[in-house]
């Protein structure tokens, strides 16, 4: 009797589990059924906003099954609202979105927050976006050192527009500060393309705008121009442009954009995801849309992004013992 019981048990221990095992392979089959949110943690216009909105047609169209995906911005707190309504939403594949280095790493370094980066599956990496310091067209400051010898005349008069406390643009303000000894006013905006509007009414002095955000700025009519470019070397997008390293200045700083989901999703639809990711960051058509709009595109899949962050997460932690990003 015992021995029957057992195989009765564990046959339908088998058929509960095969069952699930079918159910799951019909949702990732039949995925996805609605519409995906993918949200962006900064103001519509910005760097990761455009990317966002070009990029999603693209994963739709390797999704497939109809798959259509809108664009929600949950912008303020340099990005730590969108990042936490991102881990917070349910793992079924139906909201995916942006995370933005080093902010998503920053924020919970400086503050406890409801998420760290380990809050989310990794779909793969797409936009990697040296920093840059820029003027209005008609200021008289065209070179960094230029710029620090206006800072030393005049303290605290340089107000410095950044995407919020903790970000790329503020840390590399901190950095240039403080190994120029300089004194700089920090403005925090809730994305970039609030700082592009108040550098461009003179509102600013400094706009901390990375370099593939400046340049689409910059064709699109703004009166802004760029002192320098935070890569290790002149990209691409900007080959006349010198780097901070050239003008004297060694300091190097981008901004990481990719996409996860949270933290738990089915492996299939998981898997569903990134492949799609993969496959829309390698189409030449997107990859020729990037160029034209100044995205400079770095595909990185979960795994390699996974390092990125890893150290990215070492370095910040190191940065905030020595300058602590408070302001």
């Amino acid at each position: 009797m015992k021995t029957t019981l057992k195989k009765i048990c564990a046959a339908g221990l088998a058929t509960f589990f095969t069952a699930m095992g079918l159910t799951n392979t019909a949702i990732a089959a039949g995925y996805p059924e609605r519409p995906i949110t993918m949200i962006v943690a900064y103001a519509p216009g910005g760097g990761t906003d455009l990317v966002a909105r070009l990029i999603a047609p693209y994963i739709e169209k390797y999704l497939g099954n109809g798959a259509r995906i809108v664009v929600s911005n949950k912008l303020g707190a340099g990005g730590g609202i969108g990042f936490a309504e991102l881990a917070k939403a349910p793992a079924d594949g139906y909201t995916i979105g942006f995370l933005n280095t080093p902010n998503m790493i920053s924020i919970p370094i400086e503050r406890e927050t409801s998420f760290t980066w380990q809050s989310y599956d990794l779909l793969g990496n797409l936009i990697d976006d040296p920093g840059a310091f820029t003027v209005n067209s008609a200021n008289s400051i065209h070179t960094l050192k230029e710029l620090a010898a206006y800072a030393k005349a005049n303290p605290g008069k340089v107000t410095v527009g950044t995407t919020g406390v903790g970000s790329d643009d503020h840390l590399s303000m901190l950095i240039f500060a403080k190994t120029s000894g300089l004194k700089m006013t920090h403005v925090p905006y809730k994305g970039s393309g609030e700082v592009r509007a108040a550098l461009a009414s003179d509102q600013l002095v400094v706009g901390a705008i990375n370099v593939g955000e400046a340049l689409q700025y910059i064709k699109g009519g703004s009166a802004i121009r760029i002192l320098g470019q935070m890569s290790k070397e002149r990209t691409s997008l900007a080959p006349d442009i010198p780097t901070f390293i050239e003008q004297g200045y060694n300091m190097e700083s981008a901004s990481l954009r990719g996409l996860a989901a949270p933290k738990g999703l089915p492996d299939e639809v998981r898997a569903k995801l990134v492949k799609a990711v993969a496959q829309a960051a390698a189409d030449p058509a997107y990859i020729k849309q990037a160029i034209e709009m100044f995205a400079p595109v770095r595909y990185l899949a979960p795994e390699a992004y996974r390092a990125e962050l890893v150290n990215t997460e070492k370095d910040l932690r190191q940065l905030w013992k020595d300058v602590p990003w408070k302001e």
